[in-house]
């Protein structure tokens, strides 16, 4: 297939996208991306009636192979797993043809919520709702039927129906979390009880490679006790400040003048309902 350098700016974003939804790792779906471009180049071009469907029909195929190994991976990792966070240090200034990645599901609670779909469910439902798919592309795609994806689609909606109140308001979540910030500092506990729900859930994803906690920490009480417990903890030299992380407003730590963690937050009804505190090294950088 000819690529041209304008199909390669043009399907690059596109092909990022659904790959970081379906795989959770910035590294992984750069991967994908560059090796689908490499296949397509050696598929004939006669064979191809659309460019865009055909090279996301290599890159689901190429995830799905990927997550096959993942998961036997992810059922041997140590702790709470965290999708690898996208922090972006300009959300203004992205290039026109980036902003394709700018839609509704990039979350971290979207995509921790990704990981309880099967692979076809998961598939199925990013080709509809990412790329706006019809059934029949997307049932030529994965090799099933118009009729069973469709099934398969309404099954994956309900499955992460949970996620579907998240607030994704950037101003109004970053406010939130600005006067959950404050209130931390300055130990205002009724303020805390305001902006956190009864039933919040911290996951702390350290993968083995730093100290955290190996099980999910439930309710504001255990919660608070484990965030002022790392801060006593933590040395002098530590700073932090909110920034974009996955299009949405979240802490990023340094120690040390270094990359340290990542605090995200699942906000509806303007409470804090899940909090995910990224930690592992493998899975912080800067985009």
């Amino acid at each position: 297939m000819q690529i041209t350098n304008e199909d390669y700016q043009l399907f690059k974003p596109l092909l990022f996208s659904l790959g970081y939804r379906m795989l959770g790792s910035v590294a992984e779906a750069e991967d994908m991306v560059q090796e689908t471009f490499l296949k397509a180049y050696q598929i004939d071009e006669e064979r191809v009636k659309n460019k865009k469907a055909y090279l996301c029909k290599i890159m689901t195929n190429l995830c799905l192979d990927l997550l096959k190994s993942a998961w036997y991976k992810r059922e041997k990792y140590v702790g709470p797993w965290n999708p690898e966070p996208l922090l972006l240090e300009k959300l203004h200034a992205l290039d026109p043809s980036e902003k394709v990645i700018q839609k509704e599901g990039l979350s971290i609670a979207y995509l921790r919520m990704m990981e309880h779909l099967k692979a076809d469910e998961r598939t199925v439902l990013l080709l509809r709702e990412v790329l706006n798919f019809s059934y029949s592309e997307i049932a030529n795609n994965i090799k099933k039927s118009e009729e069973n994806c469709r099934k398969i689609f309404s099954r994956a909606k309900q499955k992460i129906s949970v996620v579907e109140g998240e607030s994704l308001n950037y101003e109004e979540n970053k406010s939130i979390i600005d006067r959950f910030i404050e209130a931390f500092q300055m130990e205002h506990t009724d303020t805390l009880l305001e902006l956190i729900s009864n039933n919040v859930t911290l996951y702390s994803d350290g993968g083995g490679k730093v100290t955290a906690a190996i099980r999910p920490i439930t309710s504001v009480t255990n919660v608070l006790a484990l965030l002022y417990g790392i801060i006593k903890k933590a040395p002098n030299d530590l700073y932090f400040r909110v920034n974009s992380v996955n299009y949405q407003p979240a802490i990023v730590i340094y120690i040390n003048g270094k990359f340290h963690s990542i605090i995200s937050f699942y906000i509806s009804d303007k409470k804090i309902s899940e909090i995910y505190l990224t930690m592992n090294p493998e899975k912080l950088h800067v985009y």
